[in-house]
């Protein structure tokens, strides 16, 4: 498996700190930490225009709009923060964590799995931006993997998504997609609390705040063993705000049992012969970083024995 990874992904400003729990640095750590891992980089961040050909008339206005991005951004909206400042040293990296997010697409489909330390902004759709979540990397993706020709609009897709949040971006954005099947696993009782995105989900997997270790992964394991086979290519939101250590998860996993989770769906997806891409997802406590290189380490050793 590829880590894509650029030190552009990285929100490196002192002032980030007091404004959101995320840690923005948190790949260069993982970075570090996977020191001997195989690392692809993107080209370039992703086009303004591929983003703006993926969304709606009112999200293009509100893209540009300071007021906006500072409520999608969950951040405060401070007077000497212009949108330029913003843009450069937050919405940037995550134009780069699209791109990481399409050249892991790309060498999925050619046969190498990868996966991205940054994107899974699974609560961006093409109509809302929120939640932390400004462009729908995924959605972005499928859109320029159908131009291109790589995937065709009958190509079946799976997102898997274990973050702890409910994925509604993702539900919205494929929302009228029949070829694309979704699988979340999610605290029932925090934000997102949407009905309707809900819904869309075709493998629903809510659990209740504070679930550990055994009620997780038996979940989880028993929605994996309801999918088939016959996906051109699935994406993983795996987002490790699960962990007990988690602010803003309310569940109770330690890293060894985020390693096991990303282990159970990897080797689920390679018994069933579907092209992978790990995505980076949320994650706000002091063992994201530690968590990701867990998983990235336990799928590494279970395909080496494989």
């Amino acid at each position: 498996m590829k880590i894509i990874y650029h030190e552009k992904y990285n929100i490196d400003v002192g002032i980030f700190k007091f404004l959101h729990p995320f840690d923005g640095c948190k790949f260069r750590k993982v970075r570090a930490a996977l020191y001997d891992a195989d690392v692809v980089a993107p080209d370039a961040a992703i086009s303004e225009s591929a983003i703006l050909g993926s969304v709606n008339e009112l999200l293009k206005i509100q893209l540009k709009d300071k007021a906006a991005l500072c409520r999608a951004l969950e951040i405060p909206k401070i007077p000497f923060l212009s949108f330029s400042w913003l843009d450069s040293r937050i919405l940037e990296p995550m134009r780069w964590g699209v791109a990481g997010t399409l050249a892991a697409s790309r060498l999925a489909l050619t046969g190498t799995d990868a996966w991205n330390l940054a994107g899974g902004y699974h609560h961006a759709s093409p109509h809302k931006m929120e939640g932390f979540c400004i462009y729908n990397d995924i959605g972005i993706c499928y859109q320029q993997l159908l131009a291109s020709g790589e995937l065709t609009a009958t190509d079946r897709i799976l997102i898997i998504d274990i973050d702890a949040h409910h994925g509604n971006g993702n539900a919205r954005t494929f929302d009228d997609n029949k070829y694309t099947t979704l699988l979340d696993v999610y605290n029932q009782d925090i934000y997102p609390n949407t009905p309707v995105s809900r819904q869309r989900v075709d493998i629903q997997v809510p659990l209740p705040t504070g679930t550990g270790s055994d009620l997780y992964l038996n979940k989880l394991g028993g929605a994996l063993e309801l999918l088939t086979g016959g996906y051109k290519l699935a994406f993983v939101v795996a987002g490790t705000d699960v962990l007990a250590t988690d602010p803003l998860g309310s569940l109770k996993l330690s890293i060894a049992d985020v390693a096991q989770s990303h282990k159970l769906v990897y080797q689920r997806l390679k018994a069933l012969n579907i092209p992978t891409v790990f995505l980076g997802g949320g994650g706000y406590g002091k063992d994201s970083a530690a968590a990701i290189v867990a998983g990235i380490k336990a799928i590494a050793v279970d395909r080496n024995k494989a």
